[in-house]
């Protein structure tokens, strides 16, 4: 970033202090970020590559009126003429404090922890039904799916009795020093980020009338949540473009045979289960999601989580469907296999934080499931795009479809006992 640049986006904010350094950072697939010293202090300034300024300023206002309700988020600085979204030489940016925190996946936390996570995300959906109703949808709207989606087979178990009380977000403060670990927190401190009880979080959300889904993410063969389901024949055609790619790769390595092997067996798992194909009646209802919450995109001190991260694919979803996606990521072994006493918490929790029946549950684990199978972003990334970032995650991801579908039936009971 040259320093005119910086000159310009600095001068719409007050009371940043003179710059000291502005160095980039190689975190992040989607945007670009640098890490931002002046002489008052720390920021992360974010270079939103899509330049869609009204999709910014709708994340930014989401964040804002979450921060209100005392979501752990962190929204953005607000520029001395109100605005969030700085616009220099056609570029979009946005500036963040900087602030440290650490990541934890599903094997630092504990069968409680895993709960409150799942909680969290659910008070996420419900007062994003909240603080979103005077958004306009970013589609047109389209015929709201069944309250109750028709499960696929086999038959969920039956509804709880009795719903579980969601627990308290306040709990003593470590006992131990915080890790010194520093992570990039795209967005301001409110008055406290310390966790404090959320006070949108009793109330089931209405029912939001769905649109389409969201503009996928670029490593997603399909947009996640669509009502129409992977087709088998495309993705038998995409199976053979990628054997052919990698067959043909020079110098071959142990990558390119792993790869080989999950797309022949993959394709024997699609052919002898494509009867099972979700249909759009089963779509779970749809609402406002964050779109991306996963690990990486949630930050923690000590044991709790302090602000959730990256809402640049804040949009229209099936919100249970998001709940069983973050499970697969924040829960999957390193062998690809589902920690599913972690995930039979975890799903209480959403569950009694947003009201959603078993059978919702139930009809997401189908679909995700499928979403899954279908899905081979990491090998497009490769072959298609010759971009090898993603190419460590491969092993778990590819693992975990096999894995998933030989125990169907345990992995949707942990979402849905």
């Amino acid at each position: 970033m040259g320093p005119g640049t910086l000159a310009a986006l600095l001068g719409r904010y007050t009371a940043l202090g003179e710059p000291l350094s502005c160095r980039p950072l190689t975190e992040g697939l989607l945007n670009r970020g640098y890490r931002l010293t002046t002489t008052r202090g720390r920021y992360f300034l974010k270079h939103h590559l899509d330049g869609d300024q009204a999709a910014i300023a709708r994340q930014h206002r989401a964040t804002l009126r979450l921060a209100g309700l005392g979501v752990p988020v962190a929204p953005p600085v607000v520029a001395a003429d109100g605005s969030t979204v700085t616009v220099v030489g056609g570029r979009c940016y946005a500036l963040h404090p900087w602030i440290d925190g650490t990541h934890r996946d599903g094997d630092d936390l504990t069968g409680p922890q895993s709960r409150r996570l799942g909680r969290l995300l659910g008070v996420v959906h419900v007062c994003l039904d909240r603080v979103m109703r005077a958004e306009p949808t970013p589609h047109p709207a389209t015929p709201a799916p069944p309250a109750t989606p028709v499960p696929d087979p086999p038959a969920p178990p039956a509804p709880e009795t009795a719903p579980e009380r969601a627990p308290s977000w306040a709990a003593p403060p470590p006992s131990r020093p915080e890790p010194p670990a520093q992570r990039l927190l795209p967005g301001p401190r409110s008055a406290s980020l310390s966790p404090t009880p959320l006070p949108c979080d009793p109330a089931p959300p209405a029912r939001v009338s769905p649109g389409p889904a969201p503009s996928p993410a670029p490593w997603m063969g399909a947009p996640p949540g669509s009502p129409v389901a992977a087709d088998p024949a495309e993705t038998f055609a995409l199976i053979d473009d990628l054997l052919a790619l990698a067959r043909r790769r020079r110098p071959r390595d142990a990558f390119d045979e792993l790869a080989e092997h999950r797309l022949i067996e993959r394709r024997a798992l699609i052919e002898r289960h494509a009867h099972r194909r979700p249909t759009p009646a089963t779509t779970p209802a749809s609402g406002w999601v964050h779109g991306d919450f996963h690990p990486l995109n949630l930050l923690y001190r000590g044991t709790e989580p302090a602000a959730i991260v990256d809402w640049d694919r804040l949009g229209v979803q099936p919100r249970a469907e998001e709940a069983v996606r973050a499970a697969a990521i924040f829960f999957v072994r390193p062998g690809g296999t589902l920690a599913l006493a972690k995930v039979r918490p975890y799903a209480r929790g959403y569950r009694a934080a947003t009201g959603a029946s078993p059978q919702e549950l139930a009809a997401a684990v189908h679909r995700v499931w499928w979403e899954r199978l279908n899905d081979f972003w990491i090998l497009r990334w490769r072959y298609q795009r010759g971009d090898h970032r993603a190419d460590p995650q491969f092993p778990a991801v590819a693992a975990l479809v096999v894995w998933w579908t030989s125990r169907y039936e345990a992995v949707r009971a942990a979402f849905c006992e």
